[in-house]
């Protein structure tokens, strides 16, 4: 009996012993199941967190850039207004000539239609731009403002066949020329083609005036003589050039910017050249200068720094040219 009690506990502890050991064991698969999935869910969200952080990183770097670029974009364009605004009222000795002698006789009105143009194109563009336009609306504004006041003056002063070929000019470039532009963009282009039309219309206008620079350059180096291209002047439109060079570019309208390169060299040549002959003999031409030439004063007629004559040359009685000059 006693043996048969003995056996019995040691077989009790060894069916209990197996049953620990199970349990033991699933204990230890609940817990690592538990583990995997616990790391399932955490890792990514730490994963994806670390990532948020660098992407929030970034587009906080970004956004510090944007607003730098557009700090510095506002400060050139201010400084850009400024300049243009001078040299817009560089006429005013002109107009107060043709005041004081009651006639326009020997001047051309031509540079004060092409500026007005320019004006309202560079209007055209902003509106339609949007972004960061207001500097271009303001000083183009208020060219389109002074400009029309020189061509009512011009007008009332001139001879009746200018006044006639002045007012042909007027309809032909600033109502029919514009109005065409204007309908055509509005009805066959739309969003960024419209923009992207308008202002390879602009860019192209502005390229084609620096014809201007180009016949002053020649008369320069014919005559030997700078009394009709001002230092001050020059500098002043390269100066201006450079300033609606980097608000283009910090903006990324290359519209604006690339006219400017080319106004920016013009200006340097013609400082260049006014350092060679500001001394030299002045040579006379076999040739008397024809009316429509260019004179010493030119004008930032795109008010981004591309340049055309202001003011006709003077022909005297007895026929010699002589050039008048505004200095900025």
């Amino acid at each position: 009996m006693r043996l048969l009690l003995l056996l019995f506990s040691h077989y009790k502890y060894l069916l209990i012993l197996p049953l620990t050991t199970r349990a033991i064991e699933r204990e230890k698969e609940i817990t690592s199941t538990e583990a995997s999935h616990f790391q399932n869910r955490i890792y990514p969200f730490l994963h994806h967190s670390v990532s948020d952080r660098e992407e929030l990183l970034d587009s906080t770097h970004d956004t510090k850039m944007a607003i730098n670029h557009e700090t510095w974009a506002f400060v050139f364009g201010l400084l850009g207004n400024v300049i243009s605004f001078m040299v817009f009222l560089a006429p005013l000795p002109t107009f107060y000539q043709i005041y004081k002698k009651k006639t326009a006789e020997g001047f051309q009105s031509l540079p004060y239609v092409v500026a007005l143009f320019s004006s309202m194109l560079w209007i055209y563009y902003a509106l339609v731009k949007k972004d960061a336009s207001l500097l271009l609306i303001t000083i183009n504004s208020f060219g389109c403002v002074i400009e029309s006041i020189y061509l009512l003056i011009f007008l009332v002063y001139a001879p009746s066949k200018t006044r006639l070929s002045t007012i042909k000019l007027l309809l032909l470039l600033n109502v029919f020329g514009f109005g065409a532009m204007l309908l055509s963009t509005l009805y066959f282009t739309k969003g960024s083609k419209r923009l992207s039309v308008i202002g390879w219309i602009c860019l192209v206008f502005n390229i084609s005036v620096f014809a201007a620079p180009l016949c002053i350059l020649k008369r320069v180096i014919q005559t030997k003589s700078v009394e009709f291209m001002p230092f001050s002047l020059s500098f002043f439109l390269t100066v201006n050039a450079v300033m609606w060079f980097f608000y283009g570019l910090l903006l990324k309208d290359y519209y604006i910017a690339l006219p400017n390169t080319l106004g920016f060299v013009f200006g340097i040549i013609q400082m260049v050249l006014y350092l060679v002959y500001r001394n030299a003999k002045p040579k006379t031409l076999e040739e008397p200068t024809k009316l429509q030439e260019l004179n010493g004063h030119i004008v930032d007629v795109v008010k981004l720094g591309t340049m055309t004559p202001s003011e006709p040359n003077h022909v005297t009685k007895s026929g010699a040219v002589t050039e008048t000059a505004s200095n900025v």
